[in-house]
Formats: C-alpha cells, structure tokens, sequence
C-alpha cells in the first residue's frame, strides 16, 4: 500500500518474491519489542545523560512505555551517563523507502506466540491500514523465513551462510538482481534467533549493512518433513570412503546435478567429504540417487551436521549465564533442547537490544564499546578491568590524563548486560562510582578476530613451562614487541605466567610470532582465559 513521506511524496515499497511479507501491518507489541522490553528497564537507566543537549521527546524515549509507573525498587535505580560519539549512519535512500515511525524491515518485528501475553499498547506512530486486494500478504511477521536486503551484488552462497550459527537451514535463495536473499530454517525458534542476533549485531558483508525482515509465513514441505524425522536429514552430505586421488572440482561436477552448491570441505586424510548444498530437498535428492551411479555405488553417503546449526563457546556463555547455570557448567547447553537455546538467546538479544537503543537510539543496536568516566587519578589500567565482567573484551583503550577508558567487547551482548547491569548496581573503584555510557559505535567484530575466538582466542596468553631465570621484566620486554599490555601474571611456583594485552589481535600475533624465538620455542603458549569474561559479580 502507498504511503506517503514527511515532505508528501507517495512511497512505494520495492517488489520482492511473492514469499516476502510486508510490514506495514499494524501489530500488538510483545515483551520482545525493543520499545516494549524497554519499558520493563528502570526509566533511570534509559534517560538523564550530561552528555546529551537535550532529553528526546520523540521515538523511543516518547513511547507511552516511559510514562508507566515503576516500582519502587525501579525508582531507587540509579541513573547512567550516556556518552557517545555523533554518527551518520543512515542514508537518505533508506528514510525515503521505509517511514520513520512504522516497523520496517531493518528493525525487529516481534514474536508473540514465544511468550505468555502481549502488550496491548500501539506504537504512537502507527497509521492503520486498511484490508486491501493484497491483504494476504500482511500478516503477523512470524516465520522460520529471515529476509535480508542490501546484499551485495556479488555475494557467495557460502559467504552469506557463514553468518549463520542459528539453527539447521532448510534452504537459502539469493536473488542478485534485487540484491536480497531469503534463508528458511526448519523452526521458527531458530530463525528467530538469527533476526535478533543479525538486527543486534548489524549484519554486515563486505561493509555493507544488511536490512534485516521476515519472508512470507510457510510451511516444511512434507517429503522434507519425512525425511529429516525418519533420517535425521540435513542439507549436509557426508560423503566417505574416497579415492585419495579424488578433488573438489570432481565432487562438485557430479553433485551439483542435484541441485546448487554452498560450500564442499574435503578431508584427504580421512578419505572423506561433507558437501552442502542449498537446500535440504537437494540433499535428499543426492542421498537416494548418487549411490545409484556405478562410481559411486562403494562410497558412504548419508547426511551430515548443518554447519548453521553450529552453537559458539560464546553463545553457550550467554544462554548459561541468562538462564542463571553454575560458571562453568556452560558446556551442559550443548545437550539444551535447540528450541530451549535459540529461544534464550533471542529473549537475550531482545534485551541487549533493548538497552542499547534506549540508551542511543537504534543506530547504537549492536554497539560493542562501553564508556567508563570520572575514574581516580592514579588509577591503573590493570586496576580498571579488575572490574570489568561479563565478556571476552576486544580491545581496552585507558586515557588517564583525561581519567576516561573505552572497553570493547567481543559481544554486543555482553557490552549490553554489562552496561545494563553496571548502571543498575554501580561500578565501583577506589571508592568511586565510575560513569558508565556508550562509546562510539565499535561496528561488527572483524570477521578474523571471529575466527580465532571461536577457536578459543583470548587477549590473555599463557606461557608454561617457564625457568625461574625469566623474569616478569623480560616477559615483558619480549611480548612487548607485539602490542601493548595490560598486565603479567608471573607464578613462580607453577612455572608459568600471564600475559594479558589490551587488544585481543596482539595476543594473535604473539603466539603466532613468538614460537620462533628459541628461547620460547620448547615452552607451552597457549591462549589464557580472559578474567573481563567471568560472570559479573552481583550486588
């Protein structure tokens, strides 16, 4: 339906597939909403910055959820510094196709059904549509379908797909011609997840920030239905017992017959393959029929592990610390129901949304720097992230002379708990409340330092094996070379020190440089834990 801009102009919104849902349709707000999970946050967290001119009337700090009464303990909330950087993020094309005060694509529509009740409260810029010839195509915005706009032109299949660590993917479509792509999960609760993850942490490939909506509500085709309850069917074909002569390029010539290829990953030592395809119909096609054909009728062939449905160290980190589990015991949500862990961390994603768009506005959603001011002169770096918790950080910047510090976390989760939790209790040093506001917006995690975390990357490193004749001042020295550091731990009695760096890249390129050195090459390097990633310490 047309809809007209501030200036008067008719907008009309881009054609797409006849999969992809319109979100124009006015919809009740869930505790999901960024503005509803707002208002379940004390108002001191959300308001009363010094760094700010003036307090917005408009958007979310005008949502009638900022006028509701709030308990007592919500009153004796303390209130929070808000710092942050101007930015200019958005673009004049985008204001012109999606209104300002309606849900758009870019930003999270909710999810009723994944909770008990939903607000009756109507956002205030919301114009009712009336039912049109198209109404079939506004619907509620659930779906195991995630839409994605902006993508590049030229972008692979398995480049899009290696953002994805939310859940088994049914099938993914790329259209280049209008640079969109719609990925399909098996379950809503899985794709849920990804929209909230990608809004939260501004899904970007190749600089550019994707827009983030659902596709058209549908279900599982049967036979796809059949065959992954009877077989445990994935879009994944592992393929074994291989010629060790046998390459990519031949695998690939004789199973794309059945449909588009992701991503082949072949291990000549083991004689084995796992071949991704597209989709899992294609998967089931390749299964039934490729043992059929003489060449391949003496290999395995079965299916394999969706690699979307990989669960991170860090999301394992996150869903134990949301739903309260023991530190430590956060290797027991790998065996967690899939629809119990994508659940939890989309409520989580929810929240830290929430926290940081309140405190900002939406250009601050998936901000990973966290803000510390008024801290004690002669305070010491080491000293400040004795009190820093809650994540792996990427990077800490202290700037003493003007007693301020910029920590950056790996997660925008944990900067957002962080920020949320230290506004609520108070972070103390010295005796002195620190402020605690947003920093200028970190943008997403380079995809290499991605990586290396994954692989249990740190900004500590751990030395073994040490002689007593090294001292703390020669570690020092040494690892000096490759980045600044916050703080050694030498201990003496277990032969072995810490070495922590203020940004998680030098800790890379440390162990991977100082190996070479003699004098280091018989010792254990390894990466250490990072101490900033234990859970916080509560009131």
């Amino acid at each position: 339906i047309p809809r007209r801009n501030q200036k008067g102009t008719t907008m009309e919104r881009p054609s797409l597939p006849n999969y992809v849902h319109s979100t124009a349709s006015p919809q009740p707000y869930s505790p999901y909403d960024v503005h509803y999970t707002a208002s379940l946050i004390p108002s001191q967290l959300l308001m009363g910055s010094p760094f700010q001119n003036a307090t917005p009337n408009s958007g979310v700090f005008g949502s009638p959820h900022f006028q509701m009464a709030m308990s007592p303990q919500m009153i004796a909330a303390p209130q929070f510094h808000h710092f942050r950087h101007s930015s200019n993020s958005s673009n004049a094309t985008d204001q012109q196709d999606y209104p300002e005060n309606g849900y758009v694509s870019a930003y999270p529509t909710m999810y009723p059904a994944l909770y008990h009740h939903a607000s009756p409260i109507m956002h205030p810029g919301f114009i009712p549509v009336q039912p049109s010839e198209n109404a079939s195509r506004n619907f509620s915005g659930r779906s195991r379908t995630v839409y994605l706009g902006s993508v590049p032109e030229d972008t692979t299949p398995e480049e899009l797909l290696s953002h994805v660590h939310s859940g088994t993917v049914e099938a993914c479509r790329i259209f280049p011609e209008k640079n969109c792509a719609f990925i399909s999960f098996l379950d809503l609760a899985s794709a849920v997840h990804f929209h909230s993850d990608a809004v939260l942490k501004r899904l970007n490939i190749r600089g550019q920030d994707l827009k983030i909506g659902w596709g058209k509500p549908s279900a599982v085709p049967p036979a796809v239905s059949a065959a992954v309850e009877q077989s445990g069917a994935t879009r994944n074909v592992y393929l074994g017992n291989l010629p060790a002569d046998i390459t990519s390029e031949e695998i690939e010539s004789d199973l794309s017959k059945f449909g588009p290829i992701d991503a082949i990953k072949r291990l000549p030592e083991k004689n084995i393959a796992f071949v991704h395809f597209l989709s899992i119909a294609s998967a089931i096609k390749c299964v039934q029929q490729l043992p059929l054909q003489e060449k391949w009728s003496n290999r395995r062939v079965f299916y394999g592990k969706d690699r979307c449905a990989y669960v991170s160290k860090t999301q394992q980190e996150n869903a134990a610390q949301y739903l309260g589990i023991t530190p430590g015991y956060e290797h027991l949500m790998m065996s967690a129901d899939r629809e119990l862990l994508s659940n939890t961390l989309a409520q989580q994603n929810a929240a830290a949304a929430a926290v940081a768009s309140a405190a900002g506005g939406m250009d601050n959603v998936g901000n990973r720097t966290v803000y510390l001011g008024s801290i004690h002169p002669g305070t010491q770096l080491e000293e400040v992230c004795n009190v820093v918790r809650g994540g792996l950080l990427q990077h800490v910047r202290f700037i003493p002379e003007k007693r301020i510090c910029f920590v950056t976390f790996v997660d925008a989760t944990a900067a957002s708990q962080f920020f949320a939790l230290s506004n609520l209790q108070g972070l103390l040093l010295h005796n002195r409340r620190l402020k605690v506001g947003w920093g200028k917006h970190s943008g997403p995690l380079p995809s290499n330092i991605a990586l290396a975390v994954s692989a249990g990357a740190s900004r500590n490193v751990y030395v073994g094996g040490l002689s007593d004749d090294i001292t703390e001042d020669e570690l020092r020295k040494d690892f000096s070379v490759y980045g600044d550091i916050e703080q050694i731990n030498r201990l003496p009695e277990k032969s072995c020190a810490f070495v922590n760096y203020t940004n998680i890249a030098n800790a890379i390129k440390a162990i991977e440089a100082i190996k070479q050195q003699p004098k280091y090459k018989n010792l254990r390097i390894n990466f250490g834990k990072d101490r900033c990633g234990y859970p916080p310490r509560q009131m």
